[in-house]
């Protein structure tokens, strides 16, 4: 039985992409193969975070006690965990829950997409001011379908520049969901709007990450 460092879980609403505003399940992983200039959750990041060891079984206890149907694995990058295919096969095989998991663009995606009912992907792509973009795996364009989410988190110019780019380069708008972000207190939303409306950003969706409003931006748990 497979055992997955757990950093924490709660209850809260999705804070992004098509789900935000509902509520979910959080299940946060620990660690992760980048480090973004931006990243809000580094503490969760390092090989000596505090953890619990779970096993699938205990997570999916978890979450069929909460009542709650939608299912964020999160991180870190929760794709690095050994075993993660199992707990993903045990989760989607309940037809009562919607998975989704966040991946960080640079895990290739490919035997998850193989499962006989993969979960959803919300992945991004690491723009130049996250430092991380030489990781970005782009054959995972590939694999994406209209239910998986691409996210770009901007923080400059060039950083919108490079996601229009990427966009159109590897026609994402139509294969699946697109939205952009804005690195919190790095750049004016109104700034992204401008930006897309010259841009004729059709089918772009400019997303607000919900819960850095509703509670303290570097509150847990939340």
């Amino acid at each position: 039985m497979a055992q997955y460092k757990v950093i924490e879980k709660f209850v809260s609403i999705n804070g992004e992409g098509p789900l935000a505003g509902q509520l979910a399940v959080f299940i946060r992983l620990q660690g992760c193969n980048l480090a973004c200039s931006y990243c809000d959750t580094a503490w969760a990041n390092t090989e000596n975070a505090a953890f619990t060891l779970m096993s699938e079984y205990d997570l999916y206890r978890y979450i069929k006690e909460t009542g709650i149907k939608n299912v964020t694995l999160t991180g870190g990058e929760p794709l690095l965990q050994p075993n993660i295919i199992d707990l993903l096969k045990l989760l989607t095989s309940d037809v009562d829950l919607g998975v989704e998991i966040e991946t960080n663009g640079s895990i290739d995606i490919t035997p998850f997409t193989r499962m006989d009912n993969p979960p959803v992907f919300t992945m991004d792509y690491k723009l130049p001011g996250s430092l991380m973009e030489a990781s970005m795996l782009v054959s995972n364009f590939d694999l994406l379908t209209k239910k998986d989410t691409v996210k770009f988190v901007i923080g400059s110019l060039e950083d919108f520049n490079v996601a229009r780019d990427i966009i159109h380069k590897h026609a994402l708008v139509g294969k699946c969901k697109v939205y952009l972000s804005a690195v919190f207190g790095k750049i004016d939303l109104k700034d992204i709007v401008e930006l897309m409306k010259v841009n004729n950003m059709n089918g772009v969706n400019l997303q607000l990450q919900m819960h850095k409003v509703i509670w303290n931006p570097n509150e847990k748990g939340v």
